[in-house]
């Protein structure tokens, strides 16, 4: 058999060769060409998400001084009728945890996001995602029609809260182990709940694509044909995003009068983190001194610590590559991601670095707070305050004055109202080896340097 220089040498016997080469050459010119075009594209889509993002930022740092165009949110609870439950919705209080703040020497403020009507922050975002749901025809009120999602709790409940309100059925896929008093809650509020098993995202059975497939399968009855059902679609849906960066991150820079050391919070689908992070880079003030820093604080069996230090969105509790198990070796609820959301995408470019809490440290933060400032929180704002402790102990140890407070901004997401039958539950938490003493002598011990994203040195 002719190799293949014997055979390209027949070709040239033949007065083939400019041929052949002329197809060579069109041939590697052909395969460098997709190759170069391959590498751009990726560079184009990034460029895009960055400006797109970039695009949302405000042009100058918003002051109120004489002269200053910059008019901040109106408060919709300033003594006027507001239009319903929607209303209620936003401009929630900043907190001074008075017992954190007193025993770190800085300013730990909480944004008391469980003050809202449904219960959580998921209210801005349900808000948001109807909004624009009905703005671009997706959804018509008072026509029969069905909003479905899959969620371990807060977001359905606040889907289900306005969803009747505004006219429309809800149908809610949560995981058969969420807190029993949310699923109650969900049911409470008119919306039809099943449970499934807590499976992995690629799973199709997973409540996520339930939820989805569900909608996907939904038709209308003869008597309601214009209904029509709407997959809400929080972790990857931008209305998400948008619900922070144009409210919670103006409403903290409005109320801390731009003064933000640091912001803290946990990554459920990434909208609340990704957004006012995003927000705060944007509108600080290069002049008056550094950004805010910006950290996620992540629970057991979640992916963010390791995507945000090291690039990969993996955790030890999974198998290598798979991606099915369920987080089943964590008591919190709310936050923590083994996948890139969308949401979460858009803001990783503003986010500096991740702090890991325990499920002990949390528990034992959550009765320290009852304890000693009467804040009776669930699992992700115990979370949020763990990290939020050692953030400011790192701020205050680099203060360059001793004087110095540093302020850290938070989320206080969640009521233990709704944590009952689980985190709330000393003998539930005791049975799994976790303390429930008001004890966090370790977590004010932490001194060690914040470890920074690299994109922010």
């Amino acid at each position: 058999m002719p190799t293949t220089v014997e055979r390209i040498h027949a070709l040239m016997q033949r007065g083939r060769g400019p041929l052949w080469c002329f197809g060579f050459v069109v041939g590697l010119a052909t395969g460098l060409g997709a190759l170069a075009f391959a590498k751009l594209h990726r560079y184009w889509v990034a460029t895009y998400w960055r400006r797109k993002v970039l695009r949302r930022a405000p042009r100058r740092r918003p002051t109120e001084e004489p002269g200053s165009d910059f008019k901040p949110i109106e408060l919709k609870r300033s003594g006027s009728i507001v239009p319903g439950i929607e209303g209620l919705i936003g401009n929630t209080p900043l907190m001074r945890i008075a017992s954190l703040s007193d025993l770190t020497g800085c300013e730990i403020l909480g944004k008391a996001e469980y003050l809202n009507p449904g219960g959580s922050p998921k209210d801005r975002v349900a808000l948001q995602i109807i909004n624009e749901a009905e703005y671009n025809g997706l959804l018509v009120p008072n026509t029969g029609s069905w909003i479905f999602e899959g969620t371990v709790g807060s977001t359905g409940i606040s889907l289900a809260t306005l969803a009747k309100a505004k006219g429309y059925n809800c149908c809610i896929i949560v995981p058969d182990d969420v807190a029993e008093e949310k699923a109650m809650l969900l049911r409470s509020l008119g919306a039809v709940v099943q449970a499934v098993r807590p499976r992995g995202i690629v799973d199709p059975r997973h409540f996520v694509n339930e939820a989805r497939a569900r909608a996907q399968a939904w038709t209308p009855s003869e008597n309601q044909p214009y209904a029509r059902a709407f997959f809400a679609d929080q972790f990857e849906t931008e209305a998400n995003f948008d619900a922070h960066y144009q409210n919670t991150g103006p409403e903290i820079w409005r109320q801390t009068g731009g003064r933000v050391d640091a912001f803290v919070s946990g990554a459920g689908t990434g909208g609340t983190l990704a957004g006012v992070s995003a927000y705060l880079k944007g509108v600080a003030d290069p002049a008056a001194g550094p950004p805010p820093l910006t950290v996620a604080a992540d629970p057991l069996g979640s992916g963010v610590y390791n995507r945000i230090h090291f690039g990969v969105m993996y955790n030890a509790t999974e198998a290598e590559g798979t991606r099915r198990r369920h987080q089943v070796d964590t008591v919190v609820e709310g936050i923590g991601l083994n996948r890139l959301t969308h949401n979460l995408e858009l803001g990783l470019d503003y986010i500096d670095t991740a702090i890991r809490v325990t499920d002990d440290e949390a528990v034992r933060m959550s009765r320290w707070l009852a304890a000693h400032d009467g804040l009776f929180l669930g699992s992700s704002s115990a979370v949020h305050c763990v990290a939020a402790v050692r953030t400011a102990l790192r701020l205050k140890k680099q203060a360059p004055h001793p004087e110095d407070r540093p302020v850290v901004v938070t989320i206080l997401a969640d009521s233990g109202a709704r944590h009952l039958s689980k985190f709330q539950n000393d003998a539930i938490m005791e049975a799994r080896g976790l303390s429930v003493v008001d004890d966090i002598s370790d977590i004010l011990q932490e001194t060690q340097e914040l470890d920074q994203h690299p994109s922010s040195l």
